[in-house]
């Protein structure tokens, strides 16, 4: 690359700010984990923690993103370890506070891993579930293209979706799957920056894995531009015995180069005269640098020589996705530089002061952002980061609501299945012009037939950004599908990893605050199969990515499938997940309702995620007599036939297995006059509400009475309780701890089987003859 004199110079002159920032990042992030363990009381005695020299190796690649590369409109996945790099940069920009530096790791100060919702800095992704934070800049970028696509969203305000990963995230599965899904999307606009460190926390990298990643990114349609080499290394290359270095240092393996590292200087002259000192030049050439030189000179690599950085990102301005491998020493600039336990090791008081005492900083002046430096480079400095691109983003969009209509259409029909009643009302608003319909963007992984969205991408479309058509229509061969593709479309078709589904989701539920228009994402998947993507599901709940999901097929009712695909415990995920409304609908008429309320939770400022289990069971519709009912059931739970006061009885159901239980209710009720049946909707909500009112007399409130508390609070005190649902039993045996009734739970707690639905609820005890034994059983004497 040719630069003119004045470019030149120029250049120079950001490479010393830059080098000036790398320096400072490395300090403060270093003093503010060594300030969390080693100064701030700690009154538990136990180790606070924090990752010194995963955030020393990172200093000067996010000090050249930062405040060269990145444009306001750019977001950044940062590692979790890089966390306090993070924090300083903040800091230096004037976003971040000293107490929430000094209280690092502590209530209410800077987290511990980059959070959206924990941390007062802007954070564009949260990231500490490892590998995570790297998938969802792609499917970030995706949502950024399919916004474009609609009109949404200005093709010159597109930014790009960068993530800032340590080499050993290269591990994690969801990377290589998400590389798939982001080949058949033309994924575009995306960094991925490697921290090439080479240690982990149990290890030294392998050394053949390095050569590998090259073939596996440039088929998936990405470049791969790696940087080993610092601009002294390749100084020191064109010398005479250069060559010879450079043929050593290739050839050098991994765990070698980082014990050389740690020993220093010395160590090195020894080694590197003991391997290559006889060959031509390589021993005056080596003679030529001192000791500390040559060890500033052997770990001059890539990923910490500021020229060599701005190169790179100067060279990747285009569309194309980018790999960039960024060799790096753990530690660099630490006296825990190369060292195998480094990666949770820390600084000692007198390494910290040793350090503090280089870099000319007085005691007392720790926190000051420019000390000693001198007045000319700090207010250089401080203009430099005043006038970067990034002292200009904007806080995050606040997207207006979208309007909803006051109800969602009930599906006809004297028995319907919860999933069924789910498509048909999504299809019948796919048909409307409404913003709610427009908003819609539906996703499944590989699923979409089987859990009935079918209709709405007949009538939507499939999403891509090159139109594509549907080669059977216009072969004119029969098929339910007519799933033409093309940019208005709005279903994004996935592969059957659910990892990259729910990372999809969650980068279409945070639409509105990373690109100022909300979406109204709704995901299907098989509910046994949330499980696959779990870890993925709690990262986007953790950011408060705002989506509806929805599991079906679920429990038993998928009878001929088999113990693999009959769901037992989702209903207790759901009850266990923060940000997540879990609801469990037995009718057509409640999934209208939880539709419409779902879409509403969505866009609340203290809303959540909303998921619903539904079955493909199709059972008998309930005739409403009025509306009385709806409350109740947004809450958890109401009375599908109500008690009399004081009843000794009562039939606690949830979801499918409505009509055993009303078969039970109207065979029981003769002998038990004023049993009641309650239907639940939510034991989510139910348990939640219940927890909360205990608890507010705790936190400062006035004990109220949960929503729970008053339905069972019109039975007898010492009443039974039959509880029953397609799941586990423990998801409605706690209701027997509310007012210290009887409880005998019925539910599925074992893997499944195949056969009919008949026999299968006779074997797990689900069946109306299990319940009214339930019942018999709480009045016999023990």
């Amino acid at each position: 690359m040719s630069t003119s004199t004045e470019d030149t110079a120029h250049l120079t002159d950001r490479t010393a700010l830059l080098e000036a920032l790398d320096e400072r990042l490395r300090w403060l992030s270093a003093w503010t984990v060594h300030n969390a363990n080693n100064i701030r009381e700690k009154r538990d005695g136990l180790k606070v923690g924090g990752h010194q020299a995963s955030c020393s190796s990172m200093t000067a690649i996010m000090a050249a993103l930062y405040f060269h590369a990145l444009r306001p409109q750019d977001k950044v996945a940062v590692k979790p370890h890089a966390s306090p790099v993070l924090h300083a940069i903040h800091y230096l920009l004037g976003e971040q506070t000293r107490e929430k530096l000094e209280s690092f790791r502590g209530l209410g100060g800077a987290q511990s891993y980059p959070s959206r919702t924990k941390d007062t800095i802007p954070v564009d992704f949260s990231t500490g579930s490892v590998g995570l934070g790297v998938a969802i800049t792609a499917f970030s970028s995706l949502v950024q293209d399919y916004l474009i696509a609609h009109g949404q969203m200005r093709e010159e305000d597109a930014g790009r979706m960068i993530a800032l990963m340590g080499d050993a995230e290269l591990d994690e599965g969801n990377i290589y799957e998400c590389l798939i899904e982001g080949y058949k999307h033309d994924l575009r606009n995306c960094w991925w920056i490697v921290d090439y460190n080479r240690q982990s926390l149990d290890a030294t990298t392998a050394d053949r894995m390095f050569r590998r990643f090259d073939d596996i990114f440039e088929t998936c349609g990405w470049r791969v531009i790696t940087l080993k080499h610092g601009k002294l290394l390749r100084e020191a290359f064109a010398r005479p015995g250069g060559r010879a270095l450079e043929e050593w240092i290739e050839n050098c393996p991994n765990a070698d180069f980082a014990a050389l590292t740690y020993l220093g200087g010395e160590a090195w002259r020894d080694r590197l005269m003991k391997d290559i000192g006889r060959k031509r030049g390589v021993a005056v050439l080596l003679a030529s640098y001192d000791d500390p030189a040559l060890a500033r000179l052997m770990t001059n690599l890539g990923g910490h020589c500021i020229d060599t950085l701005i190169e790179a990102f100067d060279r990747m301005d285009d569309e194309r996705p980018t790999l960039l491998i960024a060799y790096t020493v753990k530690g660099y600039g630490l006296p825990l530089a190369g060292h195998k336990d480094n990666h949770s090791g820390m600084m000692s008081t007198a390494q910290i002061e040793g350090l503090r005492a280089d870099l000319g900083i007085g005691e007392g002046q720790e926190w000051d952002k420019w000390a000693g430096l001198g007045e000319n480079l700090a207010g250089a400095l401080e203009a430099f980061i005043a006038d970067s691109p990034i002292a200009s983003k904007r806080r995050e969009h606040r997207a207006p609501a979208i309007k909803l209509p006051e109800h969602l259409p009930v599906p006809k029909g004297e028995s319907l299945s919860t999933q069924a009643a789910f498509g048909k009302i999504l299809h019948d608003l796919a048909k409307t012009d409404s913003e709610l319909a427009d908003r819609i963007v539906t996703t499944a992984p590989d699923v979409t037939q089987t859990t009935n969205l079918g209709a709405f991408v007949n009538q939507r479309g499939l999403f891509r950004r090159q139109e594509l058509a549907d080669v059977f229509q216009r072969s004119k061969i029969p098929s339910a599908q007519k799933w033409s593709a093309h940019g208005a479309g709005q279903h994004i078709e996935l592969g059957i990893a659910e990892n990259n589904f729910f990372l999809l989701l969650a980068s279409l539920g945070l639409s509105a605050q990373h690109f100022g228009t909300r979406l109204m994402p709704v995901g299907t998947v098989y509910d046994p199969f949330i499980a696959r993507g779990l870890d993925a599901l709690n990262y986007g709940c953790y950011q408060d990515a705002r989506f509806l999901l929805v599991g079906t097929p679920s429990g038993i009712t998928l009878a001929g499938e088999g113990g693999a695909h009959q769901s037992i415990n989702t209903p207790l995920i759901g009850m266990g997940q923060p940000n997540l409304d879990s609801f469990e609908p037995a009718f057509a008429d409640e999934v209208a309702l939880m539709m419409r309320h779902a879409f509403e939770r969505l866009q609340a400022e203290d809303g959540a995620s909303v998921y619903l289990r539904l079955t493909t069971r199709s059972i008998a519709q309930e005739e409403r007599q009025d509306a009385l009912w709806e409350k109740g059931a947004l809450k958890g739970a109401y009375w599908l036939r109500k008690p009399a006061a004081g009843a000794d009885a009562a039939i606690v159901y949830c979801g499918a297995v409505a009509p055993e239980a009303l078969e039970a209710w109207e065979t029981l009720r003769d002998d038990l006059p004023g049993i009641g049946l309650l239907g639940v909707t939510s034991p989510d909500l139910l348990h939640r509400d219940w927890s909360a009112a205990r608890a507010a007399r705790w936190n400062g409130g006035k004990r109220s009475v949960s929503h729970v508390e008053r339905l069972l609070g019109q039975l007898a005190p010492g009443a039974g309780l039959v509880t029953v649902l397609d799941g586990s039993p423990a998801a409605l045996s706690w209701l027997g701890a509310v007012r210290g009734q009887r409880v005998s739970p019925l539910g599925v707690d074992r893997f499944g089987q195949t056969g009919d639905l008949i026999d299968l609820q006779r074997t797990y005890r689900l069946d109306a003859e299990a319940i009214i034994d339930a019942v018999a059983e709480l009045f016999l004497p023990d």
